[in-house]
């Protein structure tokens, strides 16, 4: 049941010593569990009928989250084969009109929206007319988020603020069970909120990654009944994806390019669980538009160009490196070496007409790792191993920084851990120094990671 087991009970317990503590006046007693609040962000119904908004960035300032600049799309190409498990796009988004710069370790926020279908699913569940202009009221001082400003339509707080893709909290179901008029669906949703249900809300929700719209259609009486004022205590926003740049100014001017691997995968369910975001981005043509910003991200790139760099992105996690290598090229640098891993020369190998080229004008070192392409397994540690004698040459001859990026399920261990091994072997520390040798990389920013689940 996770910290709930433990939470759960120390409120009531916390609860019961403030009242005794601090009595209530006579006349006085605490709000009853079932009682209805009114909502933070209350959704009333619009008089005037104006049309939707879309929060533009003002001209004076840079896109923001408040304020993000509507990018064209100028290019949307599959970059895996047609057979292969996954599809990953390169997208080319045009900013020339924006105030955006960006740099090398840069990360593009996408604002992104949920699907037609998706959208059409959730008002018809709760019976509400897509073309119903609705405001939003605060209980508080506080200004509105600058997506919830002003009047728009049913369809449109569908489309672009309420994330009901997600899966649900305990939360959801508490409040749900509020507007339930069968007994047997408020019974269950109950059951679902309290502590004492967490195993089958687990494998309710969690296990089958079952969204908020699958919900409301297994609990009818409750989403025709609910109450519309309360849809945004009940459904979260839609929050922004982080994706690394993959390009460089100076090779993709008024431009920027991100590499997206489109989510797709089966649980016990019937339907495929998509991602709302990827799918969203694949399913654009050409001159759509993208609401984006730019953000930092997590890389720190060393401030003196000559700095000798040993990359490891294996999969998507080369799109930090290919925009930095682009950038290095412009400036003539050329001390970098790059091991890169996927499954298949011929499946999902990103860039590799780039990187053969620059291989080629002696710009980049490069070391792949093809996990498929023979009966054992190869993965990047394993080529960091076996050059381990040139990584070594580089990290203490040359003293070189290493960049990780990629996914954060086991490559940035088993990286690290191959580095170890290189300074073990190559460098003649014992496994103590070696571990104290690789802290000193981090603490000095000589070692980073850029990691995602």
């Amino acid at each position: 049941m996770g910290c709930d087991a433990a939470v759960d009970p120390w409120l009531e317990n916390l609860w019961r010593e403030v009242l005794a503590l601090y009595p209530l006046p006579p006349g006085l007693e605490p709000i009853p569990h079932s009682t209805l609040l009114t909502p933070y962000l209350r959704l009333t119904p619009a008089s005037t009928v104006t049309s939707s908004s879309h929060p533009m960035s003002p001209s004076s300032l840079p896109p923001s989250r408040a304020h993000p600049f509507r990018a064209r799309l100028v290019a949307n190409k599959r970059v895996t084969s047609p057979n292969h498990f996954q599809d990953v796009r390169l997208i080319t988004l045009d900013i020339s009109a924006a105030k955006i710069r960006y740099k090398a370790g840069n990360v593009l926020m996408v604002q992104p929206q949920n699907s037609p279908t998706a959208v059409t699913t959730f008002l018809s569940l709760l019976s509400l007319h897509p073309r119903q202009m609705v405001s939003v009221e605060t209980s508080d001082s506080n200004p509105l988020p600058a997506a919830l400003q002003g009047r728009f339509s049913l369809h449109h707080l569908a489309t672009h603020y309420l994330d009901i893709s997600s899966v649900p909290r305990r939360s959801f179901f508490d409040l749900l069970a509020q507007f339930a008029s069968s007994e047997r669906e408020k019974e269950r949703l109950l059951e679902f909120s309290s502590t004492e249900g967490q195993e089958d809300y687990y494998s309710y929700c969690w296990r089958p990654r079952r969204t908020i719209l699958e919900v409301l259609a297994d609990f009818p009486s409750a989403a025709a009944d609910l109450d519309p004022s309360y849809l945004l205590e009940l459904i979260p926003a839609l929050q922004p994806r982080a994706f690394s740049i993959a390009s460089s100014l100076a090779a993709h001017p008024g431009s920027v390019q991100i590499l997206v691997a489109v989510v797709e995968y089966q649980t016990h369910l019937q339907e495929p669980r998509k991602g709302v975001c990827s799918s969203w981005l694949a399913s654009l043509d050409p001159g759509a538009t993208v609401p984006v910003w730019v953000v930092s991200g997590s890389f720190s790139f060393p401030l003196q160009p000559h700095t000798p760099l040993v990359m490891v992105g294996p999969g998507t996690g080369c799109a930090p490196f290919r925009a930095l290598l682009e950038e290095r090229n412009s400036q003539g640098e050329s001390a970098n070496m790059l091991f890169f891993g996927c499954r298949s020369a011929t499946a999902d190998h990103f860039f590799a007409t780039e990187w053969s080229e620059m291989v080629a004008t002696g710009m980049l070192t490069l070391y792949t790792a093809f996990s498929r392409d023979q009966s054992f397994k190869v993965y990047v540690q394993h080529c960091i191993e076996r050059e381990g004698g040139k990584v070594w040459q580089w990290l203490e001859g040359r003293k070189a920084s290493v960049f990780i990026a990629g996914n954060a399920k086991r490559m940035p261990q088993d990286v690290q851990q191959a580095l170890q091994s290189v300074c073990e072997k190559w460098g003649g520390l014992d496994p103590t120094e070696a571990r104290a040798y690789m802290a000193s990389l981090t603490a000095s920013c000589r070692l980073q990671l850029e990691t995602w689940s």
